[in-house]
């Protein structure tokens, strides 16, 4: 059974949460602060976190930065009451998966959820290893290492990776990389796709500010030229 951890402090919002996510056959817990939060989503065992923002003794935000520099790559899905573009990029380069708005209803968050959990899922075949320059990435076991050292990746980053590498020498357009990561039912903003690009750049460019693997092609997309 899929197990979530929804971290929400209001009490309302978080039984109704609570009890919308059981109705749908998944398994739920409830924790209503950051700090407790973090203790439990780096003890691992959970599928999905659906992560509040505004939270006391510790905010989504870090809550979010810090599990992934603690190597947890388990799917994020932040909650935020804030509208500004600035905040949901900021939560996307913080390395969460998704945001839902609120006010939001529950058969959207139910579909925002299902998404992020199919796009997370689908893991390439084990063992298919690809190599280029000094940069290795094992699809099939979710590591990556350049020269030799551990780089961490999250899972939705690990997709967007194995679509670049399937198809490269190729430039994607923003549409085809959405269809191919997070399906057709998805719309994301070109800020989105930017941003993700970019964050992978930081952890396998050796300057992501002249990147060599991950190309972009204005006014078109990006092409990863690998070897």
């Amino acid at each position: 059974m899929t197990r979530i951890l929804i971290v929400e402090d209001e009490p309302v919002i978080a039984m109704g949460l609570e009890d919308d996510l059981k109705i749908e056959g998944y398994e739920v817990e409830v924790v209503g602060d950051g700090a407790t939060a973090f203790g439990r989503a780096a003890g691992g065992g959970y599928d999905l976190i659906l992560l509040d923002v505004m939270l006391p003794k510790k905010d989504g935000f870090a809550v979010c930065r810090e599990l992934r520099q603690a190597g947890v790559r388990t799917p994020v899905v932040l909650l935020t009451a804030r509208g500004q573009e600035i905040d949901k990029v900021l939560g996307l380069e913080l390395g969460a998966d998704d945001y839902v708005t609120k006010p939001f209803s529950p058969r959207e968050l139910v579909a925002r959820i299902k998404a992020v959990l199919r796009r997370t899922e689908g893991a390439p075949a084990p063992g298919q290893v690809y190599r280029t320059g000094d940069l290795t990435l094992d699809f099939g076991r979710f590591e990556a290492t350049r020269r030799g050292a551990p780089v961490e990746l999250t899972a939705l980053e690990f997709k967007l990776l194995h679509a670049f590498v399937v198809h490269r020498g190729q430039v994607l357009t923003h549409d085809r990389i959405i269809e191919e990561v997070w399906g057709r039912d998805v719309f994301l903003t070109d800020r989105v796709i930017y941003t993700h690009i970019n964050n992978l750049r930081r952890k396998i460019e050796a300057n992501p500010a002249e990147p060599v693997l991950l190309v972009g092609v204005r006014g078109v997309g990006y092409r990863f030229d690998g070897e």
